[in-house]
């Protein structure tokens, strides 16, 4: 028996693209000579779809969409994800399905019981949990078919108290497939991979494991569908962030015959760089978008923005704006303009002095007697974040928003100024990794300049401003935060860790504080195990500090 795992980049709620792809791979893969054809879940609808569950037309056309995909499968069987109606009164009104087509029907219906809601998971507030399990046979084969998180527990988990393989087993499965929806960080590898292989071990039976790959808005899928023997290694590997086919021959899983491993990058900053191009690329192809704009301050984080945009929309198709204020240095200028060159992208500068001065004049009368603080330095910040928007309303452009994590956090940046955009590249990223991606970027030849790199990062707001006056150096803070966010830590057990406690009091209290600001940024690409956004959900008016 050969089966194909189509690692493929779908499109949320576009279902004539989605159904022709699926279409398009099950008649390649007949003819590649494969018996089964297994896409990875929710593929019909995309994933996740989020609340168009909750209108029946969508539904619907998910259902006609799986019809179309089964009168195109009449020589091969194929499996694919799906939600459907659940026609019990009782409980939630769909199930997360998995439909096993075969001789142009469908043959088998599998519903997904664990229905995960950590993190940026919801999927119990639409689906109702499967309570009975049953295998799939198909040419003289038994198989287990396990739908993404259905097989990413141990058994060991009091929220599951019933496990679907273990049921499964009763019957003697061959081996199992699994389709999922595994989301990128770059802690995500480990995590599946330890989860997998433990079950194969557990249950001593090979398995096929088919991902998601491409971006869908933050979240970012980097595909790496894999292959397992029955003690768990990995035997075959498909490619990370691109689409990719391959056919297998069960019994050569089965005899633990190493097929294919795709070279995997060790490094972080290298998973994070490709991910956040695809992140882009996607965000652009999926909204019909092909230019973005973005400011260029001559500092690090604009600097890897406008890098990491060039690689994935094509330098032609990027715009950076020169905003300087009175305050802006000569070597901010060159820099930007200098990083330009080295990528290729256009550029052009507009001064905000003028700008800055009429807001100012304007309000002389209500600012009178008062001495100049945040208030004058947020009207530059706003005056550049009107340009940039007056550009890309202007040319139809996508404004890139260029805010790291670190600010993000503590609440270093201004609304409607510095935090415009429609996606936020570097939301998810710490200072610190900002570097790091700057160095990788430039791994061949100088394309950021050397002098972004090593002066002392600036707002540039005020006279010989620099961040260091308003936050602890990076190297500290970005610990202090990962330790806070990542990790959950508490104020008094980061402090245990060796930190000073007046410090993380003080960090700790402006990020709760900056609350307010996250919920109006834009949309953060997803790199990391707790992002910004939809998988952290804390309230704005609160007096807590862990």
């Amino acid at each position: 028996m050969r089966i194909a795992l189509a690692q493929l980049n779908y499109h949320i709620g576009n279902f004539e693209d989605n159904t022709q792809k699926i279409i398009d791979t099950i008649a390649q893969q007949e003819l590649a000579g494969a018996d089964l054809v297994v896409f990875s879940e929710l593929c019909v609808s995309g994933y996740p779809p989020r609340d168009y569950l909750e209108y029946q037309e969508f539904v619907e056309q998910c259902e006609a969409s799986a019809h179309k995909i089964a009168l195109a499968c009449t020589k091969v069987a194929c499996i694919i994800g799906l939600p459907i109606k659940n026609d019990v009164l009782a409980g939630k009104d769909l199930y997360n399905a998995a439909y096993f087509i075969a001789n142009g029907r469908v043959e088998q219906v599998v519903r997904k019981a664990l229905l995960p809601t950590y993190d940026i998971f919801d999927e119990y507030r639409y689906f109702e949990p499967a309570q009975t399990f049953k295998c799939v046979r198909y040419k003289n084969h038994t198989i287990a078919l396990t739908i993404c998180e259905d097989l990413w527990n141990l058994g060991d988990n009091p929220l599951y108290p019933s496990c679907p393989m273990d049921e499964l087993m009763k019957e003697s499965p061959d081996f199992m497939i699994n389709i999922a929806a595994s989301p990128f960080s770059y802690q995500q590898y480990q995590e599946r991979t330890f989860l997998l292989s433990a079950n194969c071990r557990k249950y001593a039976l090979p398995l096929f494991y088919v991902n998601h790959v491409g971006a869908q808005t933050e979240l970012i899928f980097d595909g790496g569908s894999l292959v397992f023997d029955k003690a768990g290694d990995v035997v075959a590997e498909l490619k990370y962030f691109e689409e990719d086919v391959q056919l297998f021959d069960v019994e050569q899983v089965q005899a633990s015959i190493v097929l294919n491993r795709e070279a995997k990058s060790t490094s972080d900053i290298e998973e994070i760089y490709k991910a956040l191009v695809l992140g882009i690329k996607d965000y652009f192809r999926k909204s019909g978008f092909k230019s973005a704009t973005l400011g260029l301050s001559g500092g690090i984080d604009s600097a890897v923005v406008c890098a990491l945009a060039c690689d994935a929309l094509g330098a032609e198709n990027v715009l950076g704006v020169l905003m300087p204020s009175k305050y802006s240095s000569e070597h901010s200028i060159k820099d930007a303009e200098d990083l330009a060159s080295n990528l290729g992208c256009k550029h052009t500068l507009v001064s905000i002095e003028t700008v800055a001065d009429a807001f100012e004049s304007t309000l002389a009368i209500e600012f009178a007697g008062l001495s100049p603080d945040l208030a004058e330095e947020n009207i530059q910040a706003r005056s550049r974040g009107v340009i940039m928007m007056a550009m890309a309303n202007k040319f139809g452009h996508i404004l890139l928003n260029t805010s790291n994590k670190s600010e993000c956090a503590v609440g270093y940046g201004t609304l409607y100024g510095d935090m415009c955009g429609a996606i936020s590249v570097l939301g998810d990223v710490y200072k610190t990794q900002v570097y790091q991606l700057a160095d990788f970027i430039n791994r061949e030849k100088e394309r950021i300049p050397i002098n972004t790199i090593t002066k002392a990062p600036s707002a540039e707001l005020r006279p010989d401003q620099k961040d260091s006056d308003s936050l602890p150096d990076y190297d500290v803070l970005d610990k202090i935060l990962f330790e806070h966010i990542e990790r959950r830590k508490s104020a008094k057990q980061i402090t245990a860790d060796g930190f000073d406690e007046m410090l993380v009091r003080r960090i700790l209290s402006m990020v709760n504080r900056a609350e307010f600001k996250r919920y109006q940024t834009p949309p953060i690409l997803r790199v990391s195990p707790k992002a910004f956004g939809m998988g952290r959900r804390m309230p704005i008016v609160s007096k807590y500090l862990s």
